[in-house]
């Protein structure tokens, strides 16, 4: 592969490194994040803009930044319906979820569920958390590995070694307070690289930028998927609709990376603000991303001999997310290479960052202080605080390797995604619809939920060899979708069973 990689790419890289770097140090010195609530929820004194911006980076990783042009350079719009999602996801977040938590001024989104239905829902939450944090910090680890290994042909597993050495050293400095302020400055930087990007490729076009709309129009690019409502095996336009909604409800409602963000908000209304515009903004920027992959997809068919044996041999096993990467590294102009790559490189950080320091912060609220070690002082609770980011950053370096064998790594990760997060918002849920509800029918609900969540996940997991017989005919995207159904269905009937009568609706939700 022939790219223009200079002097200055490289000092613009490290550079941007050692700023991004910095920001973590900074509040280390600072002091703001050498005590638990600094660490975990900034002193509760951070501005509705910052921490919407993170929100907007928490979406916006690199896996944004290259699976999605991937997606739609391989196939077309159809997952950009899960950003059409997120309004409808973030009016029932504002309306039922933010003021749930703010009131209650936990740090833990899993402390409510104790006390719904005990110590075993809490820990089955934490534990479904926890392993979706290990799949997504190897997921953004992988796909940053690319354009480094197309730049500097390095091996994708030593690249992932040393980004997952670099993040844990951030963690382990910044904290919460240091993340979300390197998540706003990451999110700028990345918006501004995409709508580059998409400005070089209209006027790098031989025939100009209408090139491009032929091109994808004559391909389909821009179809949003069937419509048919009732076609359940493949990814409609409606099952990627309603798997959004159930995923954003699962981020917005249950993922500690977005309660602590609420908690980090100086007040209500600013922890609103900060919903709203991670939320909103994120639409507009993952559109971005998905015309670069329509204008990849242009430019490389009227290009058809510059992409090199390597790349094509990719695409034709079923995966384009070695495409940008080899573009960004091939054809942008000295220094805009190394700004991209900086970039890419401080969102996996960022973002890999979010998910080790809410890890971490789960451990030592709901397991450390709350079985080990009950009367920890700070200083002993922060100690395990750094140990466990420890962990969790080895754990997801070894996940981010094993992705290399993955075909498509945004699908695998909406499978992961869908897998754990169906029992943990079905069981949410089931909490904050019904007061009647307790444990005999959240026992039910998540034994049923868990049981047609795996036989959902058989031909994700076992692949060809799933037998026919038992084989789930429906779209993955589905998994969340009938799993948090299926929790609700069965928990709202043994609850009825065991009530002897039907709860009304005059019993409202727990707020």
């Amino acid at each position: 592969m022939e790219g223009h990689w200079t002097w200055i790419d490289l000092i613009v890289l490290v550079a941007y490194f050692v700023g991004t770097m910095g920001i973590g140090a900074y509040f280390y010195y600072t002091g703001k994040s050498r005590d638990t609530e600094g660490y975990t929820a900034a002193g509760r004194s951070l501005s509705g803009i910052v921490v919407g911006l993170s929100i907007m980076a928490t979406f916006l990783s690199s896996i944004s930044f290259l699976a999605l042009p991937g997606a739609a350079y391989m196939r077309n719009w159809n997952q950009f319906v899960f950003s059409l999602s997120l309004p409808i996801a973030g009016f029932i977040a504002v309306k039922y979820f933010v003021p749930y938590y703010r009131a209650r001024r936990e740090v833990s989104a899993y402390h409510h569920i104790e006390t719904r239905f005990g110590p075993w829902a809490r820990l089955y939450m934490d534990a479904c958390y926890l392993l979706m944090q290990v799949g997504r910090m190897g997921s953004v680890m992988f796909l940053m590995a690319l354009p480094l290994h197309a730049l500097l042909g390095w091996s994708v597993p030593l690249i992932v070694i040393i980004t997952g050495i670099s993040v844990i050293i951030y963690s382990l400095f910044g904290g919460i307070i240091g993340v979300i302020w390197a998540d706003a400055i990451q999110a700028v930087v990345l918006m501004g690289g995409a709508l580059l990007c998409v400005l070089l490729m209209l006027f790098n076009m031989p025939e100009g930028a209408g090139q491009i709309f032929e091109i994808a129009n004559e391909h389909n690019k821009f179809s949003l998927g069937s419509f048919d409502p009732f076609e359940f095996t493949t990814a409609t336009f409606w099952i990627v609709l309603v798997y959004g909604i159930f995923i954003n409800l699962n981020n917005f409602g249950i993922d500690q990376n977005y309660v602590q963000r609420y908690a980090a908000s100086r007040s209500d209304s600013e922890a609103t603000k900060s919903l709203w515009l991670g939320a909103l903004l994120y639409i507009p920027v993952s559109a971005l991303f998905f015309f670069i992959g329509t204008s990849l997809f242009a430019y490389y068919t009227a290009h058809p001999d510059a992409l090199p044996p390597e790349i094509v041999q990719r695409i034709e096993d079923g995966t384009g997310d070695y495409v940008f990467p080899f573009y960004i590294v091939s054809q942008l102009p000295v220094g805009v290479t190394g700004l991209l790559i900086a970039a890419i490189f401080a969102a996996a950080m960022s973002t890999v960052s979010t998910s080790l320091n809410s890890s971490a912060t789960i451990l030592m609220t709901d397991f450390y202080r709350r079985y080990f070690n009950p009367t920890s002082t700070d200083r002993q609770a922060m100690r395990f605080l750094y140990g466990s980011t420890l962990v969790c950053g080895i754990l997801g370096t070894i996940v981010g390797i094993a992705m290399i064998r993955a075909e498509g790594v945004l699908d695998t990760w909406w499978d992961i995604q869908g897998i754990f997060a169906g029992g943990m918002l079905g069981l949410f849920l089931l909490g904050m619809i019904s007061r009647r509800a307790k444990n005999p029918g959240a026992i039910a609900g998540v034994v049923a939920g868990v049981l047609m969540i795996a036989w959902l996940s058989l031909p994700g997991i076992l692949g060809d060899a799933t037998p026919e017989a038992i084989r789930n005919p429906l779209h993955s995207n589905l998994t969340i979708v009938i799993g948090t159904a299926t929790i609700l269905l069965v928990g709202f009937l043994v609850t009825v069973l065991h009530n002897g009568k039907k709860p009304t609706e005059s019993e409202g939700n727990q707020q």
